[in-house]
């Protein structure tokens, strides 16, 4: 054999940058560093990858988290001993593609062996061994959530859970809250729009969403529609002065502008203020804003709208969100309704009389949403719970509220919608 063949043999093949970048998403997210969609941004941002790489990328890390109990269980009994974290995010990636993307086993075989040596993540003998052998498990559908928080969707929708579960698993659909310029614009350039419940629009994109005129021009926001029917849930808002409380990075606020509300948006964290301030510039609109603890009262006069939107598990969210699966857990849950039941009250004591609450949590434990407000009434007479209006999603019923059905990239949330007595 000549140098140059010898070379040539040595000489590690081609593979797609998307997966080199998708595996080390993957091994950080599963470390529990970051989540899925600020670690996928910033690396896609940095990558500059075209737009068909970028898909790849986004379609990688999203569904191997979505499926990583099955393929986690596809691949245990063709390793041994400990595998070093590079190894692992690298297989279960390349296992993904194989089981579940389809592409076509000898190109993912050979990407994944040729990334391993080039990149080293892996050594590139263990990957071809592996990857050709694994296969799907027959029940695998019936693997991708712990067995405390299957039976919680089990409970809380019933005979459409196991139609609700193998949902989470599909790819979430971008959700955009456009103006009709918004709709326009995107369709111009060569974008699908679709028509969505909450006046919330369903777009197939032509390019990245921050590259679009529409987003650039503060014509489109992202919101889900769940999300967006805890706004409508307050009713007609226009004029009037309305608390969006724990708004985070203010994406329900600017719903709120949108309606023509005076809004003050109180969170815990003053980063989160920058990022809806820079928000809302983008979007032409104005809101007020505070940082305080909610769990402690906050003096401000009462108003007659208040929205809580509190912290919660994210357990509603698993399709857009799967690696909150992966590290929730039943004391996880406690904690966090402990947190909302202390923050429920300073809520209420700035509704005036007359004035409407809405509770919201993007969870459907039992925990964090019926619980937590049946208790608030059983404690607060001054309070009554009201039908929600305005509910164009999919719901059931959930004692004193509504559960969002998270179905065809619908999140789960819990709505409540309270009334304080007087005024009349």
């Amino acid at each position: 054999m000549t140098d140059a063949s010898r070379l040539s043999r040595d000489r590690p093949g081609p593979f797609n940058p998307a997966r080199e970048l998708s595996v080390r998403v993957l091994l950080r997210v599963l470390a529990g560093d970051t989540f899925a969609a600020p670690a996928l941004d910033a690396a896609l941002s940095q990558a500059r990858l075209p737009g068909r790489d970028a898909g790849l990328a986004t379609h990688i890390v999203y569904g191997t988290l979505r499926h990583l109990p099955s393929l986690s269980n596809a691949l245990l009994p063709l390793l041994r001993g400990e595998t070093h974290p590079k190894a692992r995010a690298l297989l279960l990636a390349g296992a993904f593609e194989k089981l579940y993307l389809e592409t076509p086993p000898h190109a993912v075989v050979s990407e994944y062996v040729n990334l391993a040596r080039t990149a080293r993540l892996a050594p590139p003998g263990l990957v071809n061994a592996v990857l050709r052998r694994v296969e799907r498990a027959a029940d695998a559908e019936n693997q991708e959530l712990p067995a405390w928080l299957a039976a919680v969707y089990r409970d809380a929708y019933g005979e459409a859970a196991g139609r609700v579960m193998a949902d989470l698993l599909q790819p979430q659909p971008l959700w955009l809250s456009l103006s009709d310029a918004g709709v326009r614009t995107l369709e111009e350039e060569g974008s699908v729009v679709e028509s969505g419940p909450q006046g919330v629009d369903r777009v197939n994109l032509d390019r990245p969403l921050r590259q679009t005129a529409a987003f650039a021009q503060g014509q489109a926001q992202p919101i889900n529609p769940a999300s967006r029917a805890c706004v409508d849930a307050l009713g007609d808002v226009r004029g009037a002065r309305v608390l969006d409380l724990a708004g985070g990075a203010g994406v329900k606020a600017a719903m709120l502008a949108t309606e023509g509300a005076q809004v003050t948006s109180v969170d815990i964290e003053p980063r989160k203020h920058e990022a809806a301030r820079k928000n809302l510039r983008r979007l032409g609109l104005k809101a007020d804003f505070i940082s305080h603890d909610l769990t402690q009262p906050l003096p401000l006069a009462p108003a007659p709208f208040v929205l809580l939107d509190a912290p919660c598990t994210g357990s509603g969210t698993l399709r857009s969100h799967p690696e909150i699966k992966l590290r929730l857990t039943p004391e996880a849950v406690k904690e966090m309704a402990h947190l909302q039941a202390q923050m429920l009250p300073s809520a209420a004591a700035l509704v005036q009389p007359g004035g409407t609450l809405v509770y919201s949590v993007c969870s459907v434990t039992p925990q964090e949403g019926p619980e937590v407000v049946a208790a608030f009434l059983n404690t607060h007479p001054d309070f009554e719970a009201q039908a929600v209006p305005n509910l164009e999603v999919p719901s059931v019923p959930a004692g004193p509220g509504v559960l969002t059905v998270p179905e065809g990239g619908i999140d789960g949330f819990f709505i409540a919608r309270l009334r304080r007595k007087g005024g009349d």
